[in-house]
């Protein structure tokens, strides 16, 4: 069953229209919320007034900062840094905005259509003050002494704080003795990856109810850390966790900045209690676009140390992180991640990166699919194709010869990725570089190039390589229950944004239990139901949730043979399982799993000194995470009239240690690509002089469609299987994203024969047509 292209059975309710998302929940007599926001991007409030919005029949009420004024600042649930804490954001703007839509007020009415035009009438009156929209300027003032001691939440009295959030540097080796030995050559290179976000089927919405009868505070919606989410929802309304309950609906999409706990979020459980009645919030596509995390917004500059024969003897790099108005729950995790994963795949002995993170009048940042990877991999490699150029080799060779090597594994590099010690556990990079170049035939391609090109045409071809992370811990559990009648339930604290983890589970369950995966009941984003689970994100479920009920079934299995030995009076030795049947070998005796169930009632269970009910549980623990890496390759062509990219081919070649379902794998590859030639080619938040988004809709930030993105090639290999965790799996579900701007500024260049001419996404039409058309070209090297 593992390793099967298995259907995914989350589907048959989806297909059926049957799903239940946040706008399909209901509940009797709820009130609907919705959200005033600011219209500027950096103003002094100086009143709100909701008394002609409360005058409207169906108006239930209208707050404003000084109604939850009790409430903190939210807390961060990914890298938090205590230079952070003043720039966390307020639940309800208190005396300064400093985004265009940033919540100020909000409105509850009988109706959605009501409580919009009740917020239509709130009437706001804000001083604008200058908007600071560039982070690569000096850092200006940005929180007074108050604010900050207030978001900072602990008491103490901290001085005025600048928009410079945060500055880090991590590294090893010694890159200033590099530089100054006069060894080598050094290479320079700037890049720029636009500011950009997910932007899911769904956007955010979340239900929630105080249950009088049982005490407790029960929400719907999308949490893809729906425990997390529980103990802040539970610590801002006064509650214990235990008197919270977060329940997962069915996901449109998540991508990173879905399932976060926003403002909106705590305005709706916090007025759920303070009104005693259901409160209901969906957000409209333009708020998304304006106030659901954007991500990416980041500038380059690396320089590096390479030798005659093309080795990388050190790396020294800087970088500007655009973090908009507020740092959220995801702390400092995306610079975390672009600083510690822009080594790559390459062996690199003196390595130094410098990390700035700089607030600005934007939309606040976090999260997207491939966080800090894809940002950091475009600036790498887009290096590698100049250190290539200005040494006269090849692309492909310049990596052969700095990827760590097979026998080098496990490969160590001295610094941390989101707080474990950064080991690439396992892997073969030239292996993956054969088999891709056998398997999408890149020598044909470059012929075929080559007799285009001839031709007249502007056609190229390019790559880039990458190394991704995935399953972080600490720990995630599973429970499998077996009932009477032989039916198999998965309880566990995992979470879904979509990916197929119910299948994933039933697979690996069905594996050790010998039963049809589509028959196994799959129970998780439920905090009433499991006692602990860490989420959906950085693509971990499969490491993480796949081992726990590995182990689950197992222990389950072991138990089932013990009774079953008991009660055929043979030895554990002499049993098999076999389509959910225990057996004894070489003979028709054997015992199905629901009669076994049926034996472990409370009496006999005692007898058979087992515990009643035929369950068990199952965790799974590490303090690494797994490092899965691949090949993005594209063959473009140009229109020398108008500047535009037509995308031929796209090929990826990932290798997952071990495929669960390579049928998830590959769906999970098209998808990331889809995502990652957005980033690359179409979309941009851009920004009035003002700080007025000028990309609130479907028509202003362009999103590919199924008519840009063409067929995704894929391969996926399973030569480097994980020594961590006893599937020997490595997560998917970023991989198809982290190499596409990489890729495809690679093969642009080639098609312009302007190398080093792409240094930013997204590449634009007319970025191209001025490239075409311009009479000069960079120069790229300097030699020391």
């Amino acid at each position: 069953m593992i390793g099967a292209r298995a259907l995914r059975i989350e589907d048959r309710v989806l297909l059926r229209g049957a799903g239940r998302f946040a706008a399909d929940t209901q509940r009797a007599g709820e009130l609907h919320m919705r959200v005033v926001r600011s219209p500027i991007a950096h103003g002094r409030i100086v009143s709100i007034d909701g008394t002609e919005a409360l005058r409207l029949d169906g108006v239930t009420a209208v707050w404003t900062y000084a109604d939850i004024a009790d409430l903190p600042a939210i807390g961060f649930r990914l890298t938090p840094r205590e230079e952070l804490l003043p720039y966390r954001q307020p639940v309800l703007a208190r005396s300064i905005v400093r985004y265009v839509g940033e919540p100020v007020a909000v409105v509850f009415a009988e109706s959605s259509y009501l409580a919009e035009d009740a917020a239509e009438l709130v009437d706001l009156e804000i001083e604008p003050l200058p908007a600071h929209l560039d982070p690569d300027a000096e850092p200006v003032d940005w929180v007074d002494a108050e604010q900050a001691s207030w978001a900072a939440g602990h008491g103490e009295n901290l001085p005025a704080q600048d928009s410079e959030a945060s500055v880090f540097t991590i590294g090893y080796g010694d890159v200033d003795a590099a530089f100054s030995s006069g060894e080598g050559r050094v290479f320079t290179m700037d890049a720029r990856i636009g500011r950009h976000t997910g932007v899911p089927m769904e956007c955010r919405g979340l239900v929630a109810v105080y249950d009088e009868a049982e005490g407790q505070l029960i929400v719907d919606g999308a949490a893809k850390v729906p425990f997390w989410n529980r103990e802040a929802i539970a610590a801002m309304n006064g509650l214990t966790p235990s008197r919270v309950v977060v329940r997962e609906t069915h996901v449109g999409g998540g991508f990173g900045p879905r399932g976060e706990l926003y403002p909106e979020d705590v305005l709706v459980t916090v007025a759920a209690m303070r009104l005693r009645a259901p409160i209901k919030w969906i957000e409209d596509r333009q708020e998304h676009l304006m106030a659901t995390n954007h991500s990416r917004g980041q500038h380059h500059r690396l320089r590096a140390l390479v030798d005659d024969d093309g080795y990388i003897r050190a790396l020294d790099a800087s970088f500007t992180l655009d973090q908009g108005a507020y740092v959220r729950t995801h702390g400092a995790t995306v610079a975390s991640l672009t600083a510690s994963m822009l080594p790559g795949p390459y062996v690199i002995d003196n390595f130094r990166v410098t990390a700035h993170v700089r607030l600005t009048h934007k939309t606040p940042a976090g999260t997207y699919r491939s966080p800090g990877r894809y940002e950091g991999t475009f600036a790498r490699e887009r290096l590698i194709d100049t250190i290539a150029h200005g040494l006269g080799l090849s692309r492909e060779e310049v990596r052969r010869r700095n990827f760590i090597g097979r026998e080098q594994m496990p490969y160590e590099r001295p610094i941390e990725a989101m707080g474990t010690h950064m080991v690439h556990d396992s892997g073969d990079y030239a292996l993956l570089f054969d088999k891709a170049a056998e398997r999408f035939g890149f020598s044909t391609i470059r012929e075929i190039v080559s007799r285009r090109r001839a031709a007249g045409e502007r056609v190229g071809f390019g790559f880039g390589y990458f190394v991704e992370k995935s399953g972080i811990g600490p720990s995630e559990g599973a429970r499998v229950v077996i009932d009477d009648a032989g039916g198999v339930t998965v309880i566990c604290g995992a979470s879904s944004v979509g990916q197929g983890v119910d299948t994933v589970l039933a697979q690996v369950v069905a594996e050790v239990l010998d039963v049809p995966h589509d028959t196994i009941r799959v129970v998780r984003g439920r905090t009433d139901q499991f006692q602990y689970g860490r989420g959906a994100f950085a693509t971990r479920l499969a490491v993480m949730a796949g081992s726990a009920a590995l182990n689950a079934a197992t222990a389950l299995r072991d138990k089932a043979f013990r009774v079953a030995a008991a009660e055929l009076a043979v030895s554990v030795e002499q049993l098999r399982i076999r389509g959910g049947v225990v057996e004894v070998e070489g003979s028709e005796q054997g015992l199905s799993l629901g009669q076994i169930a049926g034996l472990l009632d409370p009496l006999r269970a005692n007898d058979l000194k087992e515990e009643p009910g035929l369950s068990a549980d199952g965790w799974f623990h590490t303090d690494h995470m797994t490092y899965p890496y691949g090949l993005h390759a594209a063959l473009v062509r140009i229109d020398e009239a108008t500047g535009r990219l037509e995308v031929e081919r796209f090929m990826v070649a990932y290798d997952v240690g071990r495929a669960l379902n390579p049928t998830l794998v590959e769906g999970q590859i098209a998808g990331g690509v889809a995502q990652g030639l957005g980033g690359a080619l179409y979309e941009e938040f851009l920004y009035a002089p003002d700080g007025t988004p000028l990309c609130t809709t479907f028509m202003d930030y362009l999103i590919p469609t199924s008519a840009e993105v063409p067929d995704v090639e894929t391969l996926v290999t399973e030569d480097a299987p994980s020594p961590l965790n006893p599937l020997g799996v490595k997560g998917a579900g970023e991989g198809g994203t982290t190499a596409v701007a990489a890729a495809i500024a690679s093969a642009v260049d080639d098609a312009l024969q302007q190398p080093g001419a792409i240094d930013a996404v997204p590449i634009t039409p007319g970025t191209l047509h001025r490239l075409l058309h311009q009479t000069t070209t960079q120069h790229l090297t300097t030699k020391e």
